[in-house]
């Protein structure tokens, strides 16, 4: 989606000249933008061959609580905060760090859904 690296324009606005032509590994992918609903994945192939698993939709999220170490599959009501920004409390979107509203409570969130393909979360007291 996206070639990352550094602004061809220097802070004076001047012009940096590239020494190469982009390369496929600086190329960037569209965000997993994880909702709230019928749980649904998709696999994506990585560099070397390997897999990630991006949760488009989550339904369930392991909810683990540290006072009896047991861990439960709880339905998200809603997403409660979302330091990463703002808006994606609106829009229900979950990333790691995210609290979401369970049925056992507020839980924060702190596997990464757009890499694990699984939402994991610690009740918070």
């Amino acid at each position: 989606m996206l070639w990352q690296g550094r602004s061809v324009r220097k802070s004076t606005g001047g012009r940096y000249h590239a020494n190469r032509g982009k390369k496929r590994f600086e190329i960037g992918r569209s965000p997993a933008d994880t909702i709230i609903g019928e749980t649904r994945v998709k696999t994506i192939r990585v560099t070397g061959g390997n897999t990630k698993v991006r949760a488009l939709r989550c339904e369930y999220a392991n909810v683990s609580d540290k006072k009896t170490g047991k861990v439960q599959k709880v339905k998200i009501n809603s997403v409660a905060e979302n330091a990463a920004n703002p808006n994606y409390v609106r829009r229900n979107l979950m990333t790691k760090g995210a609290i979401i509203a369970t049925d056992l409570g507020k839980a924060r969130i702190v596997s990464r859904p757009g890499q694990d393909g699984v939402i994991n979360a610690v009740l918070l007291e």
